[in-house]
């Protein structure tokens, strides 16, 4: 198979787990057979390659997300990366275009296209195994998958066929509902839409052409911020009349909400916290401090270094609403992780930012320096080696390091390394980094 599993938001509806670079997807929140953790993204790509173990997966996805995915998958999988968020037509065809250009694939292979958040189990893989085929064998020229709706929901669009068959061709797509056309949608066979799509590379190849001038994916890549924001739905779905849809009844759950996600979390408790005397009530604690919930019923409880949400199951899907946009206080990354400790704005312009990094053993921040920002490092634990401009130095605990302006730094962990870090400026952001060349097979290192 030939997948590409789309993976974006920011995932404010499951504040505040979740924000603009660690999203739903990337929390690891499931365990497998062996008790191991393991996140929504890591579970969608083990059970896809258990189906298929030959299966090519690429990821479309931002740029801010690339690190959380290098870091937890292995490096079979292919990103294509959006220079910046266009909608989903635009994120589908350059996906589309790196299969064919980067990867190889022949324009007349069959794709798939879906989600990579859902909650499901083996049977919807090789659902898509079916759909793969069905799409390969051209006896349509978009396949889609439709869930059997279990209850008359207002959160999907609904897709009515034309048959209740277990392939059918689609006699037309509607819109979220209330609750009363809903069911009287499910009457007529309607199924919710999974967002699942399946086609031959050169369909999409052609349309993008028709409609950005261009099916390169050094072209589109390129001119990406300039390409029309339109969604897959009303590029392609609207206009199509040749469709079959798939009638899947397997287990299917969009973990878009504390409700629906608690509902797949193998524990109620998770980190420091306690729950005595609760009743359908999940807390999560990533805080140092302790946390205990007593004799609560039906509540979703999460601190983390972005925020405390203390919020009835029934009213989360209202969160978006309430969550303001603020600077990631906690973050994976490939060398490690790091927690926001303090952030302050200076009235002089001066401002400052603490942060407690976690270097893992045997990894390394890149060599690099800053125009606009001083840094001061202090090591607490473990062990390594300091580059500053050129020359390298063992360092360790109590060890300290000033970096100016203009400094070139970098630092390695002989063991795992715990450092604080303090930056001073007027511009304290990712921005400010100018990454250097280093040959980390340098003596010394």
């Amino acid at each position: 198979m030939n997948i590409i599993l789309l993976s974006g938001g920011s995932g404010k509806r499951l504040w505040p787990l979740s924000n603009e670079v660690r999203s739903k997807q990337f929390l690891k929140i499931f365990k497998k057979e062996d008790g191991t953790p393991e996140s929504m993204v890591q579970r969608m790509y083990r059970m896809i390659c258990e189906i298929d173990a030959d299966a090519t997966v690429t990821i479309a996805t931002s740029e801010s997300q690339v690190t959380a995915i290098k870091s937890q998958l292995d490096e079979r999988v292919g990103i294509s990366v959006e220079p910046c968020r266009r909608d989903t037509f635009p994120a589908i065809a350059l996906a589309v275009a790196y299969l064919h250009d980067v990867k190889g694939i022949s324009a007349d292979e069959a794709v798939i296209v879906c989600p990579v958040d859902p909650y499901v189990e083996s049977d919807y893989f090789k659902m898509l195994n079916k759909l793969h085929d069905h799409a390969q064998e051209g006896q349509s020229k978009l396949s889609l998958i439709g869930i059997e709706p279990t209850y008359p929901s207002e959160k999907y669009g609904y897709i009515i066929p034309e048959a209740k068959d277990a392939v059918s061709k689609v006699a037309t797509f509607k819109e979220k509902p209330d609750v009363e056309t809903a069911e009287k949608y499910i009457e007529q066979g309607a199924l919710w839409n999974a967002g699942v799509f399946a086609f031959k590379l050169k369909y999409v190849l052609e349309i993008a052409e028709r409609i950005f001038g261009t099916a390169s994916y050094q072209t589109l890549f390129e001119n990406y911020s300039n390409l029309t924001k339109i969604s897959f739905d009303y590029a392609v779905v609207e206009k199509e009349s040749d469709i079959h849809v798939m009638r899947f009844s397997g287990e299917w759950k969009d973990l878009g909400t504390w409700n629906t996600l608690t509902e797949a979390m193998s524990e109620e408790v998770a980190g420091n916290a306690v729950a005595a005397d609760c009743v359908n009530t999940h807390v999560i604690n990533e805080l140092q401090i302790p946390l205990v919930a007593l004799g609560v019923s039906n509540l979703a409880i999460a601190a983390t270094p972005d925020g405390i949400l203390v919020a009835d199951k029934d009213s989360s899907d209202k969160l978006k609403d309430y969550v303001v946009d603020q600077r990631p206080m906690y973050e994976k990354r490939v060398w490690g992780e790091y927690m926001v400790l303090d952030y302050r704005i200076q009235e002089n312009g001066e401002n400052s930012l603490t942060k407690h990094l976690v270097i893992a053993q045997g990894q390394h921040i890149s060599y690099q320096r800053h125009a606009y920002r001083s840094e001061m490092w202090a090591i607490i634990s473990g062990t390594g080696k300091l580059i500053i401009d050129g020359a390298i130095k063992s360092i360790g605990v109590g060890d300290t390091a000033y970096i100016k302006p203009g400094t070139k730094h970098a630092i390695k962990a002989d063991s795992e390394l715990h450092i604080i870090e303090v930056q001073i400026g007027e511009e304290l952001t990712e921005e400010d980094i100018e990454r250097l060349d280093w040959d980390w097979n340098t003596d010394g290192l």
